[in-house]
């Protein structure tokens, strides 16, 4: 498994670390999505930070759920993750999913990018989407999606 940086930049998000490092693991161990050797970094952001990211590496400066940067051989990352708490937050409770699978769905999502797969196309955003039905499969597959919790989060 690649080594992990985990830069939590989000107030309200108790301690992401052991989640993280559980759900990468379990992606690393299914073995249906490899990724390369190297540093992988996380960032837990919010809104507006991702909406900075967003407008100055992409030209698009509105808020997103997860940007992927890739990997880089010459600096021996894995790439880079940095995905919105605030955009998991706001999504999981329009979908009245729990907070820890819509942000998992997100970590999954950068994983499957650096894994090769891509979503600017229809056609690939829908081998996107089943890699991604796939991934949390593997995620849940002891039942159990890693657990990210918020301060002010309710029980539910």
């Amino acid at each position: 498994m690649p080594q992990l940086e985990i830069n939590n930049l989000y107030k309200e998000l108790i301690k992401p670390e052991a989640a993280a490092v559980a759900l990468f693991q379990r992606l690393e161990d299914s073995g249906e999505f490899p990724i390369g050797e190297g540093e992988l970094s996380i960032a837990f952001v919010d809104d507006a930070t991702i909406a900075r990211i967003h407008g100055e590496f992409l030209g698009d400066p509105t808020p997103t759920d997860v940007i992927t940067f890739p990997a880089d051989s010459a600096m021996e990352t894995a790439g880079e993750i940095v995905v919105s708490v605030d955009h998991a937050r706001s999504r999981s409770e329009a979908l009245g999913e729990p907070f820890s699978r819509e942000l998992s769905l997100y970590l999954a999502h950068g994983w499957l990018h650096l894994a090769g797969y891509d979503d600017r196309e229809a056609s690939d955003r829908q081998a996107m989407r089943r890699a991604e039905q796939r991934a949390l499969q593997c995620i849940e597959a002891d039942r159990s999606t890693p657990q990210f919790r918020l301060i002010l989060e309710r029980n539910r």
